[in-house]
């Protein structure tokens, strides 16, 4: 399965063209700039015309207007809003962390979590301050999943692999909101 992973947009998802082809799309939060329910209808529309078989995301810390959102109505069914749930795909257990909730709602049976928040001091560094969260590094350890997918710290783009698990900071802009040329691509195995 290949997995496309998107963060950080910030409003400038309109300028992403081009995308690879994946099986699953997924954005790891942060894809309004005010977190006004126009922004987010802006987005909803974009991400549901994308031409991906799956599609991901969940909250960041911009996304204020879905933060105590359980559910989104009217998603077309290839569309999953993890707001401290679930999905499988394809015998793949996908789930993901909404912006600033506890990291103990995350099952042991993850393979690919998705969270907006970096785990301290993983791709988590961004204009000289490490914005990760230790009790999450703390719980990703402990329940090792395949794949660790998140954004948030805007200079830390990149994939690294540490203990056995692969660790993805897919932000698209950096600090001066310049769009990164590079994207993740990941190969489930």
């Amino acid at each position: 399965m290949k997995i496309l992973q998107i963060s950080d947009t910030h409003n400038l998802h309109q300028h992403l063209i081009n995308l690879p082809v994946a099986d699953v799309i997924v954005h790891c939060g942060d894809f309004t700039e005010q977190g006004t329910e126009t922004e987010v209808l802006d987005f909803l529309n974009w991400f549901i015309d994308l031409p991906y078989r799956e599609k991901i995301f969940i909250t960041g810390n911009h996304d204020l207007c879905l933060w105590d959102a359980e559910s989104i109505e009217d998603l077309p069914d290839n569309m999953h809003f993890l707001q401290d749930c679930g999905c499988r795909i394809d015998g793949i257990n996908f789930w993901g962390l909404s912006y600033n909730h506890d990291e103990n709602l995350i099952p042991d049976n993850v393979d690919v979590l998705v969270t907006h928040e970096p785990p301290i001091k993983i791709l988590d560094e961004s204009n000289n301050i490490h914005w990760g969260n230790v009790s999450l590094k703390n719980r990703v350890l402990q329940i090792k999943p395949h794949y660790h997918l998140f954004g948030h710290a805007h200079e830390s783009h990149g994939i690294i692999q540490e203990a056995g698990i692969v660790f993805a900071n897919g932000a698209m802009l950096d600090d001066q909101y310049n769009i990164y040329q590079s994207l993740n691509m990941i190969e489930y195995q």
